[in-house]
């Protein structure tokens, strides 16, 4: 399972990069030279490993983007991401939600008037682990993770609404999410 999901992760990314460099859209969808940047909510549903703890997930993130061409831009995104804790089976207490800081570098690519594939690679810094309750966080490592997030989304002036799958890997766990994000941006 852990292989199918970096594979399909490594297949996303590799079509984002073929979409970026041989797309030709008429519509211009991306100003060259500019920056923008987006204010996001993000939600989803907890994949992999995170599912026997988590069912949602709510986060919220900042995406700063510059326009290369018409139709590709790099981006780089930051946030806050809360896998929330669900029950312990058989149990009527929670697991604690784990904190993810996630930092990632990617692209947009469109390939039609305001549809775009997106990928995005970067590392997940964990801020708090699933734990039963009554557990001291303190007491426990929090890892960092590889991310890797393909998306395909669709954007006009002002906003950008995307589904994504994001995988986290490394230390032997590897998890992931099934996302939305919604956003808001502007130009600098």
């Amino acid at each position: 399972m852990k292989n199918k999901t970096k594979l399909l992760a490594a297949a996303f990314f590799a079509v984002a990069i073929l979409f970026g460099t041989n797309v030709t859209v008429k519509a211009q969808m991306i100003t060259p030279d500019k920056l923008r940047f987006g204010i996001g909510v993000d939600g989803g549903i907890a994949t992999g490993a995170a599912h026997d703890y988590s069912n949602a997930v709510l986060g919220g993130t900042g995406r700063l983007q510059y326009g290369l061409t018409n139709n590709f831009a790099i981006t780089l995104t930051s946030g806050y991401y809360n896998f929330f804790g669900k029950e312990e089976p058989g149990t009527d207490t929670k697991y604690q939600s784990l904190g993810m800081v996630p930092v990632k570098a990617g692209i947009k690519a469109f390939f039609a008037k305001n549809i775009y594939f997106g990928a995005e690679a970067g590392a997940g810094f964990e801020t708090k682990t699933f734990l039963p309750q009554g557990y001291d966080n303190q007491d426990y490592q929090k890892d960092t993770k590889l991310i890797l997030s393909p998306a395909l989304g669709y954007a006009s002036k002002s906003w950008d609404v995307a589904v994504r799958y994001e995988n986290y890997s490394g230390q032997d766990n590897n998890y992931g999410l099934l996302g939305l994000r919604v956003a808001y941006g502007f130009g600098l």
